[in-house]
C-alpha cells in the first residue's frame, strides 16, 4: 500500500476542496518527483471546485485531484531516463503543461498547446501536498540563488503578466504610457516589468487603497482609485489622451469597457484577468484605432525562464504571505477578500 500524504483536493464537483490524503506518487520513466517547498495560490483554484462535472469532465479532468499549479521545491526522486537533474536540486515547476512536439511547442508558443487544457493542479494532482509528480524534466527550471519557497508564484502569476508586457513592448514608445488595471498579484509584477523594460509612465488603477499604496511602493508613477467614468476621464486628463498599453488583470464588464476606452490610437489592450466579463454594443467604435486587443491563457516556458532570471538577478521583487498546509482554506479566504500583501504561498511541511 502506498504511503500517504496530506493534500488539498477537489474530491467532488460543485463542492469546496478538502484537506484530505493522497498517495505519494512513484516516478516512472522520464518522470520526476518533487518535494514541494512552497505552492502559490491562484484565484482560478476557487472556481474549479464549483464547476459542474458536465463542463469539466469533457476537458479530461477527473476528480479527485490535488490543487496547486505554482510550485517550487527540490528533486526528491528521478524515474528511469530522467536526465539533467539530481536529487536535491532546487527547482521551479513550469505551470502550464505542454506536449513538447506539436506545432505550437515547436514555435515556442507552448502556452497554446492543446495538452495545456489538463495539467498539475487543474485536472491532475498539483502542488498543495508534500510531493508532486512532474511528467518530464522539460517542465522543470533549475534554481540557483532563488529560494524555492517563493519561486512558485513566478511560474504563473509572474510569468503570465510578463507574457502580456513582453507582447505589448512594440506598442510602447520611449517615454510612452502604460496602465495596469488591478494592482494585485499579477498587476504588481506587471508594474515591475514595465519599469524594468520600458521608460513608460506607469499608472495603476484599483479599488483597494492598500493595493494602490503597494503599487506606489513598487514604483508606479500615478495611481487612481476605482474603475468608472470618472476614473477614465481622470486618466485621459493625466496622460493627455489614451495610453499606449492597458493591461486588464480583472476582466469584468466594467474593466473591459473602461480599459478599452483608456487605450489610445495604435495602442494595445491586454485582457489577462479571467473575470468572465463582456463588451456590449458596436465593436468598431470601442476598439483602439490601428491598435490591437489580445488575450491568452498561460505563459510560455521561455517566459518563465526569463522571469526566474530576472528574480535571480535581483531585478524583481517577490513578496509572499506564507501559510502552512493546515491553514490553506484560510489562505484562500484572505486572498479572495484582498487581505494579502503578496502572493499567498502554502508550505506543506
Amino acid at each position: 500500500m502506498s504511503e500517504m500524504m496530506k493534500a488539498f483536493r477537489i474530491v467532488e464537483w460543485e463542492h469546496p476542496p478538502e484537506l484530505t490524503e493522497a498517495p505519494i506518487p512513484t516516478p516512472g520513466p522520464g518522470e520526476v518527483l518533487v518535494k514541494v517547498a512552497g505552492n502559490g495560490l491562484c484565484h482560478s483554484d476557487v472556481g474549479m471546485a464549483l464547476a459542474p462535472a458536465a463542463f469539466m469532465e469533457p476537458l479530461g479532468w477527473r476528480v479527485p485531484f490535488t490543487l496547486g499549479h505554482e510550485v517550487g521545491g527540490h528533486v526528491a526522486a528521478l524515474g528511469p531516463g530522467a536526465l539533467g537533474f539530481a536529487v536535491g536540486d532546487a527547482v521551479a515547476v513550469i505551470s502550464p503543461h505542454s506536449c513538447g512536439h506539436c506545432i505550437w511547442c515547436a514555435r515556442g508558443q507552448d502556452n497554446n498547446c492543446d495538452d495545456s487544457i489538463v495539467g498539475r493542479g487543474y485536472g491532475i494532482d498539483g502542488g498543495l501536498a508534500r510531493y508532486v509528480l512532474v511528467a518530464t524534466t522539460r517542465e522543470l527550471v533549475k534554481l540557483n540563488s532563488l529560494d524555492p519557497v517563493i519561486a512558485g508564484p513566478l511560474t504563473d502569476a509572474g510569468a503570465t503578466s510578463y507574457h502580456a508586457v513582453k507582447r505589448s513592448l512594440p506598442r510602447i514608445p520611449p517615454g510612452g504610457t502604460a496602465v495596469v488595471i488591478g494592482a494585485g498579484g499579477l498587476g504588481a509584477y506587471a508594474i515591475q516589468y514595465l519599469l524594468a523594460l520600458t521608460s513608460a509612465r506607469v499608472v495603476a488603477i484599483d479599488v483597494s487603497t492598500d493595493r494602490l499604496a503597494y503599487a506606489t511602493e513598487l514604483g508606479a508613477h500615478d495611481v487612481l482609485e476605482g474603475v468608472n467614468d470618472d476614473t477614465t476621464t481622470e486618466l485621459h486628463r493625466l496622460l493627455g489622451g489614451g495610453a499606449n498599453a492597458v493591461f486588464d488583470f480583472v476582466g469584468i464588464d466594467q474593466t473591459i469597457t473602461h480599459g478599452l476606452q483608456s487605450t489610445g490610437k495604435a495602442g494595445a489592450y491586454a485582457l489577462v484577468g479571467a473575470g468572465n466579463g463582456s463588451l456590449r454594443g458596436t465593436m468598431f467604435d470601442k476598439l483602439p484605432r490601428d491598435g490591437e486587443v489580445f488575450s491568452f491563457q498561460a505563459p510560455t516556458i521561455a517566459d518563465t525562464l526569463e522571469v526566474i532570471a530576472l528574480a535571480e538577478s535581483g531585478k524583481l521583487r517577490v513578496d509572499v504571505d506564507l501559510f502552512p498546509l493546515d491553514r490553506v482554506a484560510e489562505a484562500y479566504e484572505k486572498m479572495e477578500r484582498g487581505e494579502l500583501r503578496g502572493r499567498a504561498v502554502v508550505i506543506p511541511d
